[in-house]
C-alpha cells in the first residue's frame, strides 16, 4: 500500500510505462515537469505544440528534446483536440494541460466528435493529499470540478474516490462522506445524501469500500474526537477517501491543507478515457509530477 507520494514512483518502475500527451505542452513548467518525468523513467511523453517554441524551450532549459515525441501544431485549440485525437487512435494513456487555457484543455476533452468523454460519463477532480500529521494518504472530492453534486454525481465522485485509492494499493478503501455533523440533519440535503450513501455501501451497491456518513471532518480522520463522541465504526480516525457535500466545502480543505499547512499532493480529472492532468503555472514541480505519476497509476 502507497502511504506516501513519492512511493509512486518507485511502484511505477515495475510497472509498463504509460505514454503521456503534452496538450500545447510548450512553456518550461509543463515541458520540465513532463522531461522531469521521462527521466525518472516512469511514463513515455509526446508533445503537442509549435516544434519550434519546444525546441527552443529545451535549449534554453537543457532539457533532451531526444525524451519526447514531438507533434507540430501552432495553434493551442488545435493541439488539445490533436492531443485528444491520438489518445482515441491508441497513442496515450493519458493527457496533460500545457500553455492554454482551462476552458480550451476541457472543451478538447468534452468535444463530442473528437473528445475523450464516453456516453454518460461525469468528469470529476480527484486529489491526493500527504500530511505529516495524518498518517496515511487523503484521497479527496470534489474540489474542482463538480459545484453542487447531487446524489447520483456524489456517488460517481465516491466511486472514483475508491478506484484511486485501489490503484494506490489500498484494497478496501474507507470513505468518509462529509457533513457538518455526525447526526443525520433532515433539513440538510447534503446530510441526508450522506446517510444514503452510508446505507448503499452497507447493502453493496457501493462495492469494495467500507462507506460511513454523514462524519465531520474531525471524526473522519481523528480516533480521538470520535472516541469522545462516542463514535465507533471502521472509518473514524482512519479515513482514506473523504466525500465533500460541494466544491465550497472541498476547495477550502484543499488550500487550507496546501497553503497553511504546507502539504504536497497530487491531482487529476477523472472520467474522461484516461486520467487527465490539470495542472498550473504555480503548481510546484513536485506537484506536478506527482500528478503525472497518480495518473499513470490510475491509467488503464
Amino acid at each position: 500500500m502507497i502511504t506516501k507520494l513519492d512511493q509512486m514512483f518507485d511502484a511505477l518502475k515495475s510497472k509498463p510505462k504509460k505514454r503521456l500527451i503534452g496538450a500545447y505542452a510548450v512553456d518550461s513548467h509543463t515541458i520540465g515537469a513532463i522531461n522531469q518525468a521521462v527521466e525518472m523513467g516512469i511514463i513515455e511523453a509526446t508533445l503537442v505544440g509549435d516544434e519550434e517554441i519546444i525546441k527552443k524551450v529545451c535549449a534554453e532549459h537543457g532539457y533532451n528534446l531526444n525524451n519526447f515525441t514531438l507533434v507540430h501544431e501552432p495553434n493551442d485549440q488545435k493541439a488539445a483536440l490533436k492531443s485528444a485525437e491520438i489518445i482515441n487512435n491508441g497513442g496515450g494513456d493519458l493527457i496533460m494541460k500545457g500553455l492554454l487555457s482551462t476552458d480550451k484543455y476541457m472543451r478538447a476533452i468534452l468535444n463530442k466528435e473528437k473528445g475523450l468523454m464516453k456516453p454518460g460519463a461525469v468528469l470529476s477532480h480527484v486529489t491526493v493529499i500527504e500530511s505529516p500529521n495524518y498518517h496515511k494518504l487523503i484521497i479527496c472530492g470534489d474540489v474542482a470540478v463538480i459545484p453542487e453534486p447531487d446524489l447520483k454525481l456524489k456517488l460517481a465522485i465516491t466511486n472514483y474516490l475508491i478506484k484511486t485509492a485501489q490503484a494506490l494499493g489500498i484494497e478496501t478503501p474507507k470513505v468518509a462522506i462529509i457533513g457538518p455533523s455526525e447526526q443525520v440533519l433532515p433539513k440538510l440535503s447534503s446530510s441526508l445524501d450522506a446517510t444514503i450513501l452510508s446505507k448503499m455501501g452497507e447493502r453493496g451497491q457501493i462495492k469494495n469500500a467500507i462507506v460511513e456518513g454523514p462524519l465531520a471532518i474531525d471524526l473522519a480522520i481523528d480516533k480521538e474526537s470520535a472516541e469522545i463522541k462516542g463514535i465507533d465504526n471502521p472509518v473514524v480516525g482512519d479515513a482514506d477517501c473523504l466525500v465533500f457535500p460541494n466544491i465550497c466545502a472541498g476547495n477550502v480543505f484543499y488550500k487550507t491543507m496546501t497553503k497553511l499547512a504546507k502539504c504536497e499532493l497530487g491531482a487529476m480529472v477523472t472520467g474522461a478515457k484516461v486520467p487527465a492532468i490539470l495542472s498550473s503555472r504555480g503548481d510546484s514541480v513536485m506537484t506536478k509530477l506527482y500528478s503525472i505519476a497518480l495518473s499513470a497509476l490510475t491509467a488503464k
